[in-house]
């Protein structure tokens, strides 16, 4: 089966093509155009986005149609990201999806953006597979999964505010950093590994106390961590000497928050296999702190590289393939939405 995907929930242009069936499942081509014009005010503006995906969608997927040897008389279905996201942003693709879908006379699909982050990593490790626990984390989610079986998945936790790369985010302007902050802290926080931690900050809502069926023990909220960085910063006389140290004060905080809800869900659940997935899975320190805390468990960690760990039509595409290959096929008059539960919740 040969799936074409498009992604375009929120500032990349995506489209890609994947081929094969079951878990033999190859990438023919991937096409990504990032909108760079977004730096300028902080943060993602959508209607400059929505502007931009119209004129970019149609040289984005004739690429990556071309890179693949194949046109769309050629595919088998079309799989484009309809939730979650922006929702102008969402429409240009979901529209552009279906109608050439519905020109060629194949199936559409519509992908819940998170599911696709669920396959993304299968695409470059093999053995990325089900069973495992699942850690998406990325600009607008932070969510962690007991993944039992393709399409079927339990949500053990969630963020209550902010998601981690919001976190981020936020922080690195606040230390005057450009955006997106990821990889400004990350650089910041690894020159500063090897000295003593001048700023710790509190864990949040992670206590030693908290027991399987505490509401708080698998969620995360970061929202407390940014004001404390807030109020450090502040109390900061000279900002350029303290950065780095507080880059790093507040990565510790958060992998160590993530690490440890984690490892709780792989013994809970006795998973043997640990997938990471969305933008701040790119962050080295968390995947190396992962492997730290599990792997002496017996737990391996599947990490995606980063072009297939921030938004991309590849993992739209494997997931589309996974729901056609099931005859699960959207109707031509489905929607876009700005958020929708994860497809495949199964009762935790």
């Amino acid at each position: 089966m040969r799936v074409l995907g498009i992604e375009t929930s929120c500032d990349e242009t995506s489209a890609a093509v994947v081929e094969g069936a079951g878990s033999d499942v190859s990438l023919r081509s991937l096409v990504i155009l990032s909108q760079d014009a977004h730096r300028v005010f902080g943060g993602v503006v959508p209607e400059i986005a929505s502007r931009a995906h119209l004129t970019a969608l149609v040289p984005v997927v004739e690429r990556a149609l071309a890179d693949a040897g194949t046109s769309p008389g050629a595919l088998d279905a079309v799989a484009v990201t309809y939730a979650p996201g922006l929702v102008g942003a969402l429409l240009v693709g979901l529209g552009f999806g279906k109608a050439l879908a519905w020109a060629n006379r194949i199936g559409a699909v519509g992908v819940h953006h998170m599911e696709g982050h669920l396959f993304a990593t299968a695409l470059e490790h093999p053995d990325a597979r089900p069973p495992f626990t699942a850690l998406l984390v990325s600009g607008g989610h932070t969510m962690l999964l007991d993944v039992e079986d393709w399409g079927r998945y339990r949500l053990l936790g969630a963020t209550r505010d902010d998601a981690a790369g919001e976190a981020f985010d936020k922080v690195a302007k606040l230390l005057g950093l450009p955006y997106p902050g990821g990889p400004h802290i990350e650089r910041l926080a690894m020159g500063q590994d090897t000295a003593p931690n001048r700023f710790r900050f509190t864990r949040p809502m992670l206590r030693s106390n908290q027991r399987p069926g505490d509401a708080e023990y698998y969620d995360v909220s970061f929202s407390g961590l940014k004001t404390a960085v807030l109020t450090t910063v502040r109390a900061s006389d000279d900002l350029e000497r303290d950065r780095a140290d507080i880059a790093r004060g507040f990565q510790d905080a958060l992998i160590d928050t993530l690490v440890e809800k984690t490892a709780r869900a792989v013994a809970a659940y006795q998973r043997t296999r640990v997938v990471l997935g969305g933008g701040v899975a790119c962050n080295k320190m968390l995947v190396a702190a992962m492997r730290d805390r599990l792997a002496p468990r017996g737990a391996a960690i599947y990490a995606p590289s980063p072009r297939l760990a921030t938004d991309n039509a590849a993992m739209i595409a494997r997931a589309g393939l996974f729901h056609a290959e099931r005859g699960d096929f959207s109707p031509l008059d489905l929607d876009a939405a700005a958020s929708a539960p994860l497809p495949g919740l199964i009762e935790t």
